[in-house]
């Protein structure tokens, strides 16, 4: 388990593949990842919703979580994304991911068969018997087509003490405000949506999982390390300055914007795998713009 809560910036990473996508860009992979310890974020985040881990194999997802733990281990937190919507796949793939290393798993609530909050309390109880590493819950129903309510949330820091944070995609302050105030001290609230990053760490959040920290590390932390240090108005200003970028990199699903983007800055290339599209021209000049006008100040 952690020694104190998890805060700070956690990066929801890319996942890079070459022009071929049925392979795996391993250098841009490394690079992404020499950039985030560089830059000292508190975690990564491999096989999120960043990195398109729906339409990667278990095979592929067990390699990735495998190279970030040789390149990454004792140097930032490896927080593993392991949920799907088979609670038997989920606790599989968890189990995989901690042979391979990983500090902790992430569980996304189920989608597409859309449980009940019942059904949601024994997907994640089940996972919470089968492993003992940290979990992190997932809260994200603009896309699993569940939400998952705060007397759930509750019911499951009961059943799985496994649990050290939540994060809330949920788009919204309410679900938030509800829960942080029944959050043990130890367990704390990671914010999913770069733009309200200020707005949830104003009400307790400690931090975000972000996508634009994949670009800007430094930048996102400076924000989160005001809010964290109670200097509200320089936070503010920051965050302000990132928000042009923040529209940018979420004007098409993500993550075509934000690897269009770091193909702009030669990490790697823009490609995505099908069902998704590399981002348009119009998203590309955008983010060619906004970038540019963020980075000359």
């Amino acid at each position: 388990m952690t020694q104190r809560p998890l805060s700070g910036v956690l990066t929801a990473l890319v996942t890079p593949f070459l022009a071929d996508v049925d392979k795996i860009d391993w250098g841009g992979f490394e690079k992404l990842l020499v950039s985030q310890l560089e830059a000292k974020v508190a975690g990564v985040v491999p096989c999120g919703t960043t990195g398109e881990t729906p339409t990667l194999t278990e095979d592929e997802q067990l390699e990735i979580i495998r190279f970030t733990v040789k390149h990454a281990k004792g140097r930032t937190f490896i927080l593993a994304g392991t949920g799907n919507n088979s609670t038997h796949d989920s606790i599989h793939l968890s189990k995989r991911a901690v042979d391979a290393g990983a500090d902790a798993v992430m569980i996304v609530m189920p989608y597409y068969n859309r449980p009940s909050q019942a059904g949601l309390l024994k997907h994640v109880e089940l996972i919470g018997k089968a492993i003992s590493v940290p979990i992190v819950l997932y809260n994200i129903p603009h896309r699993s087509a569940v939400s998952l309510e705060p007397e759930t949330t509750r019911r499951m820091l009961e059943v799985c003490p496994q649990i050290i944070a939540i994060k809330d995609a949920t788009g919204a302050l309410s679900y938030s405000q509800d829960v942080i105030p029944q959050l043990p001290p130890q367990i704390s609230l990671l914010c999913g949506d770069d733009p309200l990053t200020v707005p949830l760490m104003s009400v307790g959040a400690r931090g975000v999982i972000s996508v634009a920290s994949n670009l800007y590390p430094r930048q996102v932390m400076a924000v989160v390390e005001d809010m964290e240090a109670c200097r509200f108005a320089e936070a503010l200003r920051k965050h302000r300055l990132l928000m042009p970028v923040y529209r940018a990199l979420f004007c098409e699903p993500n993550p075509q914007p934000i690897k269009a983007a770091l193909a702009q800055k030669g990490l790697m290339g823009p490609y995505v795998r099908s069902p998704l599209v590399e981002a348009s021209p119009e998203c590309c000049q955008r983010l060619q713009a906004t970038l540019s006008a963020y980075e000359a100040g």
